[in-house]
């Protein structure tokens, strides 16, 4: 597809959007988390997903998981971590492998035709098969959605970008649960890894809409504070 001033071959890369962070009943909202803002983007993620579906984009899933061993704890191999992160891993298991908690949201989860990426730790590209599957597709960027934003979403970019691949970040598909780490990431973005734009905007350079649904693109023009 053309975007801008640039051929390219895309793939869109959705971010951890799980029960366990996301959902009523999931262990950040049993940990007393707000989920708000996380829940705010899915209806746009699910537009974004439909658009790039209809345009034949591929699509990756992330899906971080945990052994219920806890052999793969940030605990086991880290000895200085920030407290509220030590904290969240000692309180109760998240996104354990195999349990609805660790499951993608239902409203947008994946097809047969779509790719899911499981992951150990904040970045898409830590020990995982994502590499040998974008290239597989001759993938040369990656559009970015999910949460949060300026944790794993942000990790993601960097090494996507470090490992040659052109980045665009989708503004009103991700959130924060801190409106000053999402706007610090979109600059960090635009300042140094790719371009940022919102839906409406992606979707003005797409080939292909078909069986477009309800455009809610615009309703996040002016996102609340965090």
């Amino acid at each position: 597809m053309k975007l801008r001033d640039y051929e390219i071959n895309p793939a869109l890369l959705v971010i951890d959007v799980q029960n366990g962070f996301v959902s009523k009943g999931g262990s950040y909202d049993l940990m007393g988390i707000n989920t708000s803002h996380y829940n705010d983007v899915i209806p746009r993620i699910e537009r974004l997903v439909s658009l790039c579906r209809n345009s034949k984009i591929p699509i990756f899933y992330t899906q971080a998981v945990r052994e219920s061993s806890g052999i793969d704890l940030l605990t086991k191999s880290h000895k200085i971590l920030p407290k509220a992160r030590e904290e969240r891993i000692k309180k109760r298991p998240i996104c354990v492998r195999g349990t609805w908690d660790a499951g993608i949201v239902e409203r947008i989860k994946p097809t047969k035709e779509d790719h899911v990426v499981i992951k150990r730790r904040d970045s898409a590209f830590h020990a995982t098969e994502i590499g040998v599957w974008l290239d597989s597709f001759k993938i040369d960027t990656l559009i970015f959605a999910g949460i949060d934003t300026s944790v794993c979403v942000e990790t993601s970019i960097r090494d996507a970008f470090n490992l040659g691949y052109d980045i665009i970040l989708i503004s009103d598909a991700t959130a924060s649960n801190n409106y000053s780490h999402y706007e610090s990431t979109l600059e960090n973005i635009r300042g140094y890894y790719g371009i940022v734009m919102d839906i409406g905007e992606f979707s003005s350079y797409l080939p292909i809409q078909l069986n477009p649904i309800q455009d809610i693109s615009n309703s996040d023009k002016n996102p609340k504070k965090y």
